[in-house]
């Protein structure tokens, strides 16, 4: 049964709205709160084209529902045994004008055990709502991800590769083409949003730097006929590894790169490492802990199992055909040859294991590690942009030189 039109109760409670929570002062007129109150380590907003996500860092779990109401949309979410503090006027204030769903958040005390947090969306939106244990260093986590109603068209405003310019006189004469049909690579910036990936020694975190690169390789795709590029986050928010593969179906790409920055316990290990998937165990035991790193993405960035895409999860399970993996150590060999090029690698071939980002089953997929974040020498290329440009035209030479020696078939085909 659906709460979308239970009446918003307001009793003994006073409201603080984001409209003022710069102010100096505030009358506050409530009850007492809870005996025994939860506290908020921290309030974090992601917001992003796909949704926006609010978390709510504590230090201990709580128990919560919601509801929506419609004209106006809201979302409605009780939490119980928590009290009313500073860090609830530090979330309204996070709210910026051009988040894409949120309008405002106002907060209240509904009565002496609970505490209520009204989302004013300016569309109509699928709320999710879940909680995560303690990770690494967070604490626990309340999520509160707000779905649009009618999702977004995957290509729009992340795609590239219009037609080539037709030559005018005095103009540089555009590339010729290297492929005969339009393809589509998809670019998959590493973890992102709650999940920082790793960290270097002077704070340097991977989500982004590899962000900053696949950026770069977008523009580089962009500018040859025939190809067009799609960023799997085109911001700082998460992205599940499932959603990733069903991003790349969705736009039908034809290749599948995904981005990293490689960290060891230790500060020596250096070098650039090309992945794909392995049907048969990994290639080496860096590379099984590397995947098993790199799997647990979801637990740290955060992921509804509950609700998770059915045909997502079926992607993942199913069986992976031997022409993917084919196909992808034909890209990978082309990549590692160009990254070998512009610095050291840390393995002279490719590597496989089982990541989980690479289980498509009819796409050519790679998962590169550019560098050692967790090398203090290699942290202060990866910050350079002169390194992220020659990263990424490395990693478009090896696409150009991947399809001029295996030429794309009809969509929907690995030769």
């Amino acid at each position: 049964m659906s709460d979308r039109r239970r009446p918003l109760l307001v009793a003994r409670r006073t409201w603080l709205t984001s409209a003022a929570a710069g102010a100096a002062a505030l009358p506050w007129a409530l009850g007492a709160g809870p005996a025994r109150a939860a506290r908020v380590v921290d309030v974090r907003v992601w917001p992003s084209r796909d949704y926006t996500r609010v978390t709510l860092e504590l230090d201990e779990a709580l128990d919560f529902n919601h509801f929506t109401i419609d004209k106006p949309d809201r979302v409605v979410v009780d939490l119980r045994g928590i009290a009313l503090d500073q860090a609830f006027r530090d979330l309204m204030a996070r709210i910026a004008p051009s988040d894409p769903y949120i309008r405002q958040v106002r907060v209240g005390q509904f009565d002496r055990e609970t505490m209520r947090l009204v989302f004013d969306v300016k569309q109509p939106v699928k709320p999710q709502l879940f909680t995560l244990d303690p990770i690494d260093s967070y604490r626990y986590r309340l999520v509160i991800d707000l779905y649009p109603s009618q999702p977004p068209d995957p290509p729009a405003g992340n795609a590239s590769g219009e037609p080539a310019p037709v030559e005018r006189k005095g103009e540089r004469k555009p590339p010729k083409p290297i492929v005969s049909r339009l393809v589509t690579i998809a670019i998959d910036p590493g973890h992102g949003g709650e999940d920082p990936g790793a960290i270097g020694r002077r704070g340097t975190r991977e989500k982004d730097v590899v962000l900053a690169i696949a950026t770069r390789l977008q523009k580089r795709i962009a500018a040859e006929p025939n190809m067009r590029a799609f960023l799997t986050r085109d911001a700082d928010y998460y992205v599940p590894l499932s959603t990733r593969v069903s991003k790349a179906r969705a736009v039908q790409a034809d290749l599948f790169l995904s981005i990293h920055a490689d960290a060891v316990v230790g500060s020596h290990a250096r070098g650039s490492s090309v992945f794909v998937l392995s049907d048969r165990g990994a290639s080496s035991v860096e590379a099984r802990w590397l995947a098993s790193r790199e799997n647990r993405a979801d637990r740290v960035g955060g992921v509804n199992l509950r609700v998770r895409n059915r045909e997502a999860v079926q992607l993942l399970l199913q069986m992976f055909t031997q022409s993917q993996i084919r196909e992808s150590k034909r890209l990978g060999t082309a990549v590692l040859s160009e990254l070998g090029d512009i610095g050291e690698l840390h393995k002279p071939r490719v590597e496989q294991a089982g990541f989980a980002v690479l289980k498509s089953p009819d796409i050519p997929s790679i998962l590169i590690e550019t560098a050692f974040i967790s090398n203090p020498d290699e942290e202060k290329k990866l910050r350079d942009t002169r390194f992220q440009d020659r990263m990424a035209t490395a990693l478009m030479t090896g696409i150009r030189n991947y399809f001029i020696k295996h030429p794309p078939g009809p969509r929907g085909r690995n030769t």
